[in-house]
């Protein structure tokens, strides 16, 4: 922890210390892994237990380290673990020492055991044949999920030059490592809420239920402004047509200085223990004023957040008391 002064409250209760852009996944026998940006930005870690709160005492296994040179040798920000077709894959981005935002999605695949066994390097995420723009600029926070039978990727990326601009993209799958269509922008910086010093759409996040889905995403800069958005489809719409998604027009969540709750965002979503309940993970501070670049506080923390859901299906985000 730093020196900052820290009022504590019924909310502000991390559920894990100093670890941001969390990733929960929870396996068919109900075990969990956890994995997330460490301070350092230099390494990849993962637990695992047997329920879901046990994540928090869970022992932490390093599963892979930063290059001493070269792309992957800085800037390891925002792992997350998908099991696929019977092998585990982790997607995360870093950059180079040598251009430190130079940032790029990369792979790592395990075909046995993902606490014990090797992982190994596929390299960096591959965009479709004769696809000349998906990965050519800053590029990270890529997840996956399957719907109707097909897999998709959804990332941030940087365009313009200048001061650059972070959106969404979304592409269909030919493989783990490798896109089969090339990127669609699903989201662009359009409210003053996404705009700081950056203009920034990022950290997407995928939640279906009763015949929508829902994409949260975190958008402006990483402190006392970071906020989490939302997209949504209808389930059997094509997800590659930009015309069929729908984007809100305030934040689901943001800063609140009464709970000490700040700059919310990097989210994911998992089930409770009783299997029906939808948590939404996501990191936040227990403080607004920092000294320098926000992105080096170390103290972004886990918390979990129970939704609940309005009369026409969508996701409620509301700050819960942590009881731990």
């Amino acid at each position: 922890m730093s020196n900052v002064s820290v009022r504590e409250t019924v909310y502000n209760r991390p559920f894990i210390f100093q670890r941001a852009d969390p990733y929960i996944l929870r396996c068919g026998d109900g075990s969990c892994y956890f994995t997330a940006s460490v301070p350092e930005y230099d390494r990849i870690v993962l637990r695992r237990a047997a329920t879901l709160r046990g994540l928090r005492e869970a022992e932490e296994r390093t599963v892979w380290v930063k290059h001493e040179s070269g792309p992957q040798s800085i800037h390891v920000w925002a792992p997350e673990l998908h099991e696929i077709d019977g092998a585990w894959y982790i997607y995360y981005a870093a950059g180079d020492i040598d251009d430190v935002w130079e940032i790029r999605p990369y792979v790592l695949r395990c075909t046995g055991d993902p606490m014990s066994d090797p992982w190994e390097e596929l390299g960096p995420m591959r965009a479709a044949d004769g696809d000349p723009f998906s990965f050519r600029a800053f590029s990270l926070d890529a997840t996956v999920f399957v719907h109707q039978g097909a897999r998709y990727m959804v990332w941030a990326e940087k365009v313009g030059v200048g001061k650059q601009i972070s959106n969404l993209y979304i592409a269909r799958m030919a493989s783990p490592a490798k896109l089969a269509t090339v990127q669609v922008l699903l989201t662009t910086p359009d409210y003053g809420w996404e705009r700081g010093d950056f203009w920034v759409n990022e950290g997407p996040a995928v939640l279906q239920r009763d015949g929508k889905v829902f994409l949260t995403f975190s958008a402006n800069t990483t402190g006392e402004l970071y906020c989490m958005g939302m997209l949504w489809a209808e389930e059997g719409a094509d997800l590659l047509d930009p015309a069929n998604w729908t984007k809100l027009r305030r934040p689901v969540l943001q800063s609140d200085g009464a709970k000490e709750m700040h700059g919310p965002g990097h989210n994911c979503f998992v089930k409770d223990e009783d299997g029906v309940t939808d948590l939404c993970v996501f990191h936040a501070r227990q403080y607004d004023k920092m000294e320098g670049n926000p992105l080096y506080d170390p103290n972004r923390h886990v918390y979990l957040m129970p939704l609940t859901y309005d009369g026409d299906g969508f996701p409620q985000f509301r700050y819960a008391p942590q009881e731990w």
